[in-house]
């Protein structure tokens, strides 16, 4: 069996790894404690002068306070059930195969994990690992545990279970062989080809199979939504796919680092993903399922321009300047009028006035239904 690698600690890598954010109707981040975790708070929070710290953006003349990404998910242990139970796995059982990447967290590995499922002697997992085991990040990583095993859904990538036996911490995913939706997006755009023998093989993604993707996360939104989530970094370098188009939302906290130019640094240690945030992200700190609709607007132009950075033509300065004026991306070569249409839903600068998650998904849903989609060349 492979051994877990001794892994030190790097002193120098910001604590800024996220996916989701705990259950929340607004979200800011006004504690500038050690601690990494942010408290959820209801109601408006805007900022006053007093707030402003020196991780801040220059908009014109008027200095806005940002937001540090928390560290994967966030919540306080008072919203979580009380009777979660955290799947533990024996050490022994997991074999690692090959490193799959590195965060500031830790590794992930490809992993075989035995004696997981009753039907399998063993399935192929990913093994994320907690580099530092100082008590609070301990604390932090059960915390993560309790509140992944409590989302459940087909477009939520599965979380099985922990390994606390001696160090590294480790968390055990399920394996989504394709890797992230980015990364697949633009495997599969207009010259993508495939070898297949002594042929070439047209892999171009059709319009039916992106609305299939598209769907597939709306899906994945509306759960989280219902489950009072904010995701805050929704976009497609954080969804994950599967065999035969299958799509679902989770990361390993990787993409800070693989895709480190769609983050703006600010203070040398906050990252924001401000080309997928809405004005009131940007400018107050305030995250809500209404700006989740926002940032899938802008997964939906990522999808039908087959993987481009949002606003790869402007710095992110500019991007900051642009979203907050109230300019929006222009509708993809390839996308429909009515999708279009539907990313303009997600971005009205009003939160109100965005749409609806799950008419997002309806409409998605309508949009696919009368495209069919075929998949054999995807595997």
């Amino acid at each position: 069996m492979t051994t877990m690698p001794h892994l030190k600690r790097n002193m120098t890598i910001p604590s800024c790894e996220s996916v989701w954010c705990g259950p929340s109707s607004v979200i800011s981040n006004d504690d500038d404690s050690a601690s990494p975790l942010h408290h959820v708070s209801n109601g408006s929070n805007t900022p006053s002068s007093s707030e402003m710290g020196p991780d801040a953006v220059i908009i014109g003349m008027t200095k806005i306070p940002v937001i540090e990404n928390p560290q994967y998910f966030r919540s306080t242990s008072s919203l979580l059930k009380s009777d979660t139970f955290v799947q533990h796995i024996k050490r022994h059982n997991i074999m690692l195969k090959r490193e799959l990447g590195e965060g500031a967290f830790g590794k992930v590995f490809l992993a075989e994990c035995y004696n997981l499922s009753p039907e399998q002697e063993k399935i192929l997992v990913a093994v994320k690992t907690l580099k530092e085991a100082s008590e609070n990040a301990r604390k932090d990583f059960q915390r993560e545990a309790e509140l992944l095993t409590n989302l459940q859904h087909e477009h939520i990538v599965t979380f099985y279970g922990v390994c606390v036996e001696g160090d590294p911490l480790i968390m055990v995913f399920e394996y989504m062989k394709h890797g992230d939706l980015n990364k697949f997006l633009r495997a599969h755009g207009p010259d993508a080809v495939l070898m297949d023998g002594l042929h070439t093989v047209q892999v171009e993604l059709t319009q039916p199979q992106m609305l299939h993707i598209a769907q597939q996360i709306a899906a994945g939104m509306v759960y989280l939504a219902s489950q009072h989530f904010v995701h805050r970094d929704l976009a497609t370098r954080n969804c994950l796919v599967g065999e035969n188009l299958l799509v679902k939302i989770g990361d390993f906290g990787m993409s800070r680092d693989v895709y480190s130019t769609d983050y703006y640094r600010v203070g040398g240690h906050t990252m924001l993903p401000i080309r997928w945030m809405p004005p009131e992200s940007i400018m107050y700190r305030k995250f809500t399922t209404e700006s989740d609709v926002w940032s899938l607007g802008v997964v939906l132009w990522e999808i039908f321009t087959y993987g481009k950075q949002p606003w790869y033509q402007l710095s992110n300065n500019e991007v900051i300047e642009c979203i907050t004026q109230g300019r929006v991306l222009q509708r993809p070569r390839t996308c429909p009028k009515e999708v279009y249409d539907l990313m303009l839903g997600c971005w009205q600068r009003e939160p109100h006035m965005r749409l609806n998650i799950k008419e997002i998904h309806t409409l998605l849903q309508n949009l696919a239904r009368a495209s069919p989609v075929y998949l054999d060349i995807l595997g």
